[in-house]
Parts: C-alpha cells; structure tokens; sequence
C-alpha cells in the first residue's frame, strides 16, 4: 500500500458516522495501489481501463490525498487521444481494444479538468490539458443527432440516456473551462441547449435502457432534470430501485446491489438538498467495504441469491449472501470518496471541489433550445439552481 495521503488529513473530507478521514485516504491509497505504471487506472486489476472511469478514479485519488497519483492519471490521458478529439472506448495495456470512440467517455475529462482547478487552483495544470478537452468536446458536439441526443458512438445510430446525462454535465465544465481560458465556444452552448431539452423533454427517443438504475437517477445527477420535476422522476422507480439496508439494484430485475450507482444516487439527491436521504443510502452501501479501503462491486441477495457456506461460532454451518462478482473495482471506490466529499460540505467537511456533481461552480444551465420536434422552444433559461 501506497502512503496513505499526501495531504494532510484535516483537509480530507469525511461523513460523519459513516466515514472518516482516514477512511476516505485508505480507499484513495487503495485506488493508487491499482494503478498501472503508465498512469492509467483500470477498473481492477488486469480489468481494462476507459477514460470516464479513468477520469473518476483520478478525481477520487486527488479528494483522497493522492495527488501524484492522481496528476500521473491526467498526464495518461492525452496518449490515448486520436486526431479527431475522440478516446477509444476500451484500453488494455496501453492498446485500444475496441476501437470505437465514445461519446461520454471522451467528454468527461473536462469535468476531471475543472475540478482539479478547484481542488488545486493550478492555471499551469489546466493550460496544459486545455487542448486535449476542446478537441475532444468538439469531437463529441459533431455527433449531435437533430432532436439533440448524441450519438452513442460513430457507428452506432442511437443515443444513450445515461450517457448523455453526463455529457450535459461535460459541457457544462467544458463552458467553465473556455471562460476561464479566455477561450468561448458558443458551439458547445448550442449544443448543450439542444440536449438539455432532449433530457427533459424527449428521454423516450434515447435507446431504451429502462431496466438500468443509472437511467433512472442520471437525468438529475448530470443536471439536466432540477427542481419538482427531479423529485417526480427520483420518486417514479424508487421502489423499483432502492433496497433498503443494502443499497440500490443496478438493473431491477436482478437481486444485486451495487455501490457505485449507490453512491451516484446518494449525489443526485444531494444534488436537490435531500440530504438525510442521500446520506443514508451512502451508509448503506458500507457493507461493501473490505480490507484496506477498498470496495466490492456489489452484492447479491435474498433467497435466491449466490451462497455460500459459513461456520458460526456453534459449529453450524449458516448460509449467507455473498459479494459478486468477486473483486474490488476502482470506480466503485471513486464514487464513495466523491459522494463523501459531497455530503461532508454540509457539516463543512470537504474539498473545495465537493459541488463538482451538484454544479454550483459550473458555468449557468444552458438556454434551452428545441429543433426538429413539436414542441415549442420554452423562453426561459433550462434547469434551477
């Protein structure tokens, strides 16, 4: 295991009751300790790496204190960027393995970006990658379909809900960062106008992904959905998702609760101010802690859930529900050290970058821009505060 933090630990976030400080630098250390010597971080160990997931766990390593680990994973990133701005979706050591260029993942850097700015308020850090995220941003605005989904990949014909979600939350860093470059790019605003309507008002026109949690809960985690119409849409498949004591089901069809789409629930309800809600759901999801700081996947449960046999103290063997698939991934980790900086800010106990998800140093919602549907385009400026 790597140093526990590089910074001190009263600058680290914790939660109070559920997670402390040295806690949330374990798990960082754990995130480090998987990283590969080039800099890029896989899901698990001799897992492959894409670049949104990539980009998450170097958000996390830099709340968590590791910071050399965390500027390795930045400097990582530009190597595996094509001519045209685009990412390839899946890397296995150091190689493209599927060649396709994906749109959330080539978009999500400029989040990384500017959060490292409010973490670290390094002028030098972003000027350096400042490239890397306008081509690729542009790259993701070119495939930009005319109701104002994007285009899950170049060969692909559909747009993800999920990940357009997240693109919308991308452009918003990306504006941020082109303000503070000097450097405006009213072609990403156009665009993110176009996508917030199709979030808010189209979702139907995206592939269908119903059975997916992260479906569900992304619209208001990226910020496209805000106000009562995100409490409606958080509401709607509550029960389908959420099981309580344990977590939230990654697809509601399968007894298996994951921590990271826990973890990103528990944000976009801190995202409204529902914070007893939000932080509840984070303690639930400890249960998936294991040694070291580091997490596992999920968990299956019920009766019908995977077994395993366990000798208790009489000498009896009891079953029990077991953690699946077996492993430790670095992006459930990222999510809890996110989620924990966030929920901290309440009771003061975060990074300067704890708003990254809630979007509170982003640039302003984008003018909400209807073309080629039947609605009319609202006059008013999308989403609220």
């Amino acid at each position: 295991m790597r140093e526990v933090s590089e910074v001190p630990l009263a600058r680290l976030p914790y939660v109070e009751g559920v997670l402390s400080a040295v806690d949330i630098a374990e798990t960082a250390a754990s995130i480090a300790s998987m990283q590969e010597p080039c800099g890029a971080i896989p899901w698990t160990v001799g897992e492959h790496v894409d670049i949104w997931n990539h980009v998450e766990g170097a958000m996390a390593m830099l709340v968590g204190g590791q910071v050399a680990a965390a500027e390795r994973a930045y400097a990582w990133i530009p190597t595996m960027q094509r001519p045209d701005g685009s990412f390839p979706m899946k890397i296995v050591d150091g190689e493209p393995e599927d060649h396709r260029g994906e749109v959330n993942m080539s978009a999500y850097f400029a989040v990384g970006l500017w959060h490292h700015w409010l973490v670290r308020n390094d002028i030098r850090f972003v000027e350096r990658y400042w490239p890397s995220v306008r081509a690729a941003l542009d790259w993701v605005v070119s495939m930009q379909e005319p109701f104002g989904g994007i285009r899950w990949t170049p060969v692909d014909d559909f747009c993800l809900l999920t990940g357009n979600s997240s693109i919308y939350h991308s452009l918003r860093a990306g504006v941020a960062l082109a303000d503070l470059m000097d450097d405006p790019q009213p072609e990403w605003e156009l665009a993110g106008g176009r996508l917030g309507h199709a979030i808010r008002v189209h979702r139907d026109l995206f592939a269908d992904k119903s059975t997916f949690s992260m479906d569900w809960y992304y619209p208001v985690l990226g910020g496209a959905v805000r106000g009562r119409d995100a409490f409606e849409l958080l509401e709607s498949r509550w029960d389908d998702f959420v099981v309580p004591d344990l977590g939230i089901r990654c697809v509601d069809t399968n007894p298996w609760v994951t921590g990271a789409e826990t973890c990103e629930l528990a944000m976009a309800l801190d995202t409204l101010g529902d914070h007893r809600r939000a932080k509840r759901l984070f303690a639930d999801m400890q249960h998936l802690r294991g040694e070291e700081g580091k997490y596992w996947t999920g968990w299956v449960y019920g009766e019908t859930a995977a077994e395993v046999e366990v000798v208790n103290a009489a000498g009896e063997v009891e079953p029990r529900n077991v953690p699946w698939p077996d492993e430790h991934t670095t992006y459930t980790a990222a999510a809890v050290i996110l989620a924990a900086d966030a929920l901290g800010e309440v009771a003061g106990h975060s990074t300067p970058g704890s708003g990254i998800m809630r979007g509170t140093s982003l640039a302003p919602h984008f003018q909400e821009i209807a073309l080629e549907c039947d609605c009319p385009s609202p006059e008013r400026v999308a989403g609220h505060a």
